[in-house]
């Protein structure tokens, strides 16, 4: 990694810095609100449980496996809430791999204008819609390098494939608030006919 981060240039160490510098603030504003899409549906899930650990026969099941579903998605965008604002904690070394992930690209110029991008927002349309298409504006660069950066512990979070991942965690994690809530209803009513 030293290697890597000794080839950085100074344009690109710039957008690097003001790169993480945003990504920070944001993951930093986004704590909160993010600890409460996994706190909400935590009650509904544990009753769904409780369900699944009291009654007989189909009910039992279906309150089981679904739990049991339901955890899992919250668990896994917990473990990558978690795994992002670890890499935030330090913008400093997270300014260092997205410089290394920008020299290790064979594009330099195409992904530090994509960071650049991330940092201005400038162009038509909301801000945030701008910044999200700078990041997914590396998607062409290669398969080779998308796997280089897998091997960078804060940067990866933020580049292909792991931001796609990271989205679609999140979608998911906020529509287990209305099936948790919906799925206990539904479940309290069938044991209670039981």
């Amino acid at each position: 990694m030293d290697d890597f981060a000794s080839r950085i240039d100074g344009q690109t160490a710039d957008a690097a810095r003001r790169a993480s510098q945003v990504l920070t603030v944001a993951v930093r504003v986004l704590r909160w609100p993010s600890l409460a899409l996994l706190v909400v549906p935590l009650p509904f899930i544990a009753a769904v449980a409780l369900i699944g650990l009291l009654e007989d026969g189909g009910v039992r099941w279906a309150a089981l496996v679904i739990a049991l579903v339901m955890a899992a998605v919250s668990a896994t965008f917990g473990l990558r809430r978690w795994r992002i604002l670890q890499a935030v904690e330090d913008p400093d070394k997270l300014a260092t791999e997205l410089g290394i992930a920008v020299s290790m690209s064979g594009k330099v110029d195409d992904a530090r204008g994509a960071l650049l991008q991330i940092t201005s927002g400038s162009g038509t349309g909301p801000r945030v819609f701008n910044r999200l298409r700078g990041v997914w504006n590396t998607v062409g660069l290669s398969g080779r390098w998308i796997d280089g950066v897998g091997d960078l512990p804060r940067a990866r979070y933020f580049f292909p494939p792991r931001v796609g991942t990271t989205v679609a965690f999140t979608l998911a994690a906020a529509w287990l608030v209305p099936i948790a809530f919906v799925a206990f209803l539904l479940l309290g009513i069938a044991a209670l006919a039981n």
